[in-house]
């Protein structure tokens, strides 16, 4: 037996929106044998613009009953059935995220017969309801009302039950059939495409536009999982129906495959990734000369398009490496915005310090300079090398100078002697902090992976 619902409701997700109106159309598999309609009290005001496409007022509501008073029923005409609406994702997380509040928990097997209608009725010029049933001279007297709408899909359920030659609908309903729970936008043939390798994903929108990229170790299970569950939150609801594709790119191992997810989103910005949007050092440690022609060294924020010379995670750390070197380099606290007052200079050479115009600006600014060769010393060269995505191949990544230089694929049989002739073989890419320290992690995890390098030529 089949469950044909249509839900109408005060918003687009479940958990901040109630249900105004519900009808159940009971199918046995050849026609409609029970119907059930109420309108429902959803205990909040319903918006101007829902009232509209509707026709349903807080007026008409308000001596409807609450959802918690009709659940009883509404459980026990849809548990022990198929679960049949058009985008069925949407009709079944609100009623079973409602039905949870009243105490009672939904479990049933879904059918979408958007996507039936797309398998076994190919084709056609759209799929939203209203359009599909004018095509196939569906009748739908009362649109965007649930007994209407719950209607006219139970007649476009016959008509797919009598047309399915190939049987999509029994194969949808197999146990291990996982159809159901994709977007409804989402072709299966994306997912069939997709291989158990480490790689990177992307989600398009209905315009082709990328709206989300993902890493994995294994692509398939990882895409698999965005799908599982039933949240019923307003982010999740709208990300799965904007889902309307899916492509991929192999990657040799896992840490490519986080480097090129870092890299991938900061060139196409998706609108669901939020979590490495931000994800660079607050501070940097920067170098300017003054009009009097001293190199002064300064802690502040990092801005856009600035370069600074070291990046740090904090104010605090950025002071502490300027201390460093102004004891160790013998350089002027009040030319690093160390010292901001007005008193004698606290610097190794006090009264004669460079600030009070006793030390020469060829004498001050060599010791700057030393101070920031001793930072670019003190960081990394080396480059990272791993499997690739078969085994004629290795992967590459380059660190050079503590910042990252690129990434790519060489042959097995490439023999690395100078970091010039292994750049000629990698693609360079923006970096960040986060990829840099990402990279100088996994070489601290796995030292035999590490190809170091000194003044650009190979240390073995």
């Amino acid at each position: 037996m089949y469950a044909i619902v249509d839900i109408e409701t005060t918003g687009g997700h479940a958990s901040a929106n109630g249900i105004t109106e519900i009808a159940i159309c009971i199918h046995d598999g050849e026609k409609v044998v029970k119907r059930y309609e109420t309108l429902i009290n959803p205990s909040r005001e319903i918006p101007i613009y829902i009232s509209a496409l509707t026709g349903i007022t807080n007026d008409m509501v308000e001596g409807a009953p609450y959802f918690k008073t009709v659940a009883p029923e509404i459980y026990q005409l849809l548990h022990d059935k198929i679960f049949v609406a058009h985008n069925v994702n949407f009709d079944y997380s609100f009623l079973r995220h409602h039905l949870s509040a009243a105490g009672y928990d939904l479990q049933c097997n879904k059918l979408c017969t958007v996507r039936l209608s797309r398998k076994i009725l190919p084709g056609l010029p759209s799929y939203g309801l209203g359009k599909l049933c004018n095509h196939l001279s569906i009748p739908n007297a009362a649109r965007h009302r649930a007994a209407g709408d719950a209607e006219a899909t139970a007649i476009l359920f016959t008509l797919l039950l009598n047309s399915d030659t190939d049987n999509h609908i029994k194969q949808a309903l197999k146990q291990r059939s996982r159809e159901q729970v994709l977007p409804s936008n989402l072709p299966k043939s994306d997912i069939d495409r997709l291989p158990y390798t480490p790689g990177v994903y992307y989600f398009h929108d209905a315009k082709g536009k990328v709206i989300y990229v993902g890493k994995a170790v294994n692509i398939k299970k990882r895409v698999c999982s965005h799908f599982t569950g039933n949240n019923s939150g307003y982010q999740r609801q709208e990300f799965m129906r904007n889902i309307h594709r899916i492509t991929f790119q192999e990657c040799g191992n896992e840490l490519m495959a986080f480097v090129t997810e870092a890299i991938e989103i900061k060139r196409l910005w998706p609108a669901y990734n939020r979590s490495q949007k931000n994800m660079e050092f607050a501070y940097g440690l920067y170098l300017y000369e003054d009009q009097r022609g001293y190199m002064r060294l300064a802690v502040d924020k990092r801005r856009k398009y600035s370069a600074p010379v070291y990046s740090c995670g904090s104010l605090f750390e950025g002071r502490s490496l300027l201390n460093r070197l102004i004891e160790e380099f013998e350089l002027c606290p009040k030319f690093c915005f160390i010292q901001k007052n007005d008193q004698p200079c606290i610097g190794v050479n006090g009264s004669q310090c460079a600030c009070e115009g006793h030390e020469s600006v060829e004498i001050y600014n060599s010791k700057v300079a030393n101070a920031i060769e001793s930072l670019k010393t003190a960081l990394p060269t080396f480059a990272i090398r791993d499997e690739g995505r078969h085994d004629d191949e290795h992967s590459c990544i380059l660190i050079e100078e503590g910042r990252f230089y690129g990434m790519g694929y060489v042959s097995h049989y490439f023999d690395v002697d100078t970091i010039d002739q292994l750049k000629n073989n990698l693609t360079p890419y923006p970096g960040n902090d986060y990829i840099r320290n990402m990279v100088v992690s996994y070489a601290e995890r796995y030292p035999h992976k590490k190809i170091h390098f000194g003044a650009n030529v190979l240390v073995s």
